[in-house]
């Protein structure tokens, strides 16, 4: 039933660039990416000229200064861009939220050297980030990492195993934190490593339930050397720059979440209004109209949850507790959703015929990554009541 298809997001969008940028956006997600997604993610297929293309458009920088390649855009808008590239293939949604996280740590704490040479290159050059802080022994407990930066003159010499790394093997560069000091989130430091960096080489990426278009491997470092010019900030301010990255970075994963939720429901509604038993379509019966209902609400109140938190950072203002909400509610709701939406299809649902059993499969990594559900329990908390054990 034509008139019962689903309509693209009616966005509320700050500026008419904004929606020009919108507009783009979905016509490349459904040229360019959409009549590939399913068959690559069963192949594997990382795609790099999806990327390229991204990064030719403008993008791949766009919350960063254009100063340097960005396109100046705020994050209200940043984030909606995700959550339509993530609708098409979370592949494609996530890898740019995790290249903007790679970025963050020089765009926001590198010097003006630093940005102005590399900068240009990573926002819009073609070049493609990954983020290395997680560790095979420190996930959730990050500021135990053990991968040491040793001081060697001019340089520093990097040696130690990153893991659970996005792009890990294919990216052109790597944020990396490293213990340079004591102990502890002190004792960290943040570097800027180039893929050809001598010592440094990927594992074979992970076998995962989803995302397999997405290589997630562990990245070694057996000695690269990186001159001194190539730290980030100041000597042990690491953790701190890694923290603040991983704020924006969790409404990036929200706004993923939230795109994929909602390719699920538009699965389930056209699949609801076409298929027929006893004589009407499925649509009809109460049961799945609630739980259409409820899909539906939830993914609004996401959106709604992860904009606020956008605004927030947009103006200024404190948004860590609202980011940690918005990455926990959203990720849950992509759960809920697309189970629900393998549920509405029966049989079909649980087949690759459809897309409903992939967008399953992809929720449940969005539960995980940049800090688990559990994780932004602890931090949301935190906000509300102190630290523990005080």
């Amino acid at each position: 039933m034509p008139d019962r298809a689903p309509q693209p997001v009616d966005r509320q969008l700050p500026t008419d660039e904004a929606r020009d940028l919108i507009s783009l956006v979905r016509d490349i997600a459904q040229r360019e990416i959409a009549p590939k997604a399913a068959e690559e993610e069963d192949a594997g297929r990382f795609p790099r000229e999806v990327f390229t293309l991204l990064s030719e458009s403008g993008l791949l920088g766009l919350p960063y200064d254009s100063e340097y390649g960005g396109g100046d855009q705020p994050y209200e808008v940043y984030l909606q861009v995700l959550e339509e590239l993530a609708a098409v293939r979370l592949t494609v949604g996530l890898g740019v939220s995790v290249h903007t996280l790679a970025s963050y740590a020089l765009a926001t704490h590198g010097s003006k050297q630093q940005q102005v040479e590399h900068l240009p290159a990573m926002l819009g050059g073609g070049l493609l980030g990954a983020y290395c802080l997680s560790e095979p022994a420190s996930g959730s407990d990050a500021a135990s990492l053990r991968t040491k930066a040793v001081r060697d003159g001019e340089d520093w010499v990097i040696t130690g195993t990153k893991a659970w790394i996005t792009h890990g093997g294919i990216a052109d560069f790597y944020t990396v934190m490293a213990r340079t000091g004591e102990d502890g989130p002190r004792g960290i430091s943040a570097f800027l490593v180039a893929a050809d960096a001598t010592g440094l080489s990927a594992a074979a990426p992970e076998k995962k339930m989803g995302m397999k278009g997405s290589p997630t491997a562990q990245v070694h470092f057996d000695g690269v050397r990186v001159g001194d010019e190539r730290r980030i900030g100041e000597e042990g301010q690491g953790f701190a720059i890694a923290l603040s990255a991983l704020d924006s970075g969790r409404l990036g994963i929200a706004a993923c979440a939230i795109g994929v939720a909602q390719a699920a429901l538009d699965e389930a509604v056209t699949y609801a209004t076409e298929r027929r038993q006893f004589g009407k379509p499925i649509a009809d019966f109460q049961g799945l109209r609630f739980m259409l209902a409820d899909m539906a609400t939830q993914i609004e109140a996401g959106r709604a949850l992860y904009l606020a938190a956008a605004r927030l950072r947009d103006a200024g203002r404190p948004f860590a507790k609202q980011a940690a909400m918005a990455k926990l509610h959203c990720t849950d709701t992509a759960m809920k959703v697309t189970t629900d939406a393998v549920q509405i299809l029966g049989g079909y649902g649980y087949t690759a015929d459809f897309p409903a059993e992939r967008y399953m499969r992809e929720a449940k990594v969005l539960q995980i990554v940049e800090g688990t559900n559990q994780i932004q329990r602890m931090v949301i908390a935190r906000h509300l009541a102190g630290p523990e054990g005080r």
